[in-house]
């Protein structure tokens, strides 16, 4: 993997390498937006120094698939080329969180007076529901509902399939949208949050 500093040395490479995926900072990516044609054909994971909601909103309007922190080991760097190569959205656990926070202040306007739909989930999937849009992972899910995780991704399985979502950042900006979260408050107190492209 070629790191680069300039962004004529960037497009410079993306044009005779043709690289699938580049890892840029976000400051970089800015410097190329003029010339963004040239980026259409490459994925982009922007790599930020700290969590920054302005940040973080910005690298997606860019054309970011994904924002990772520069202190990410290696794992979720790893995991968030995987994801990205795959066609999928990344966001890290800090990141998601300002996603999700920053979509709430955006829809909650929206929201007021908007009658809420139960969408045929029982109590146990709202709580599941609950815990996944405040980042708890699901073997955190089982541990404080004493199931197993194979349990917890059944549940996650048949909520999927009854509000059509496919993945548990999906289902976290449902959550938001639909008012799901707000409608059990999870009882314990919530930790950092953690993604996961599966299950």
């Amino acid at each position: 993997m070629a790191q680069l500093c300039e962004g004529s040395s960037v497009l410079r490479s993306i044009r005779e390498q043709k690289p699938d995926i580049v890892l840029l900072d976000l400051a970089l990516l800015r410097g190329l937006e003029p010339q963004s044609t040239n980026l259409a054909c490459v994925r982009i994971i922007v790599m930020l120094t700290n969590v920054d909601k302005p940040q973080i909103l910005e690298s997606f309007r860019l054309g970011a698939q994904g924002v990772v922190l520069k202190t990410a080991n290696r794992n979720v760097l790893a995991e968030s080329i995987q994801s990205v190569m795959a066609g999928q959205y990344w966001l890290d656990s800090e990141t998601l969180r300002v996603m999700v926070h920053a979509l709430r202040e955006l829809l909650l306007p929206c929201n007021e007076g908007t009658p809420v739909r139960d969408y045929g989930l029982t109590p146990r999937e709202l709580d599941i529901i609950a815990k996944i849009a405040n980042g708890r992972s699901n073997k955190e899910v089982g541990e404080e509902f004493s199931i197993s995780e194979r349990t917890v991704k059944h549940h996650l399985t048949n909520i999927f399939s009854k509000v059509g979502v496919s993945s548990r950042l999906q289902l976290a900006l449902f959550a938001v949208n639909h008012d799901l979260k707000s409608k059990r408050e999870p009882s314990l107190s919530m930790q950092q949050l953690q993604t996961e492209s599966d299950l």
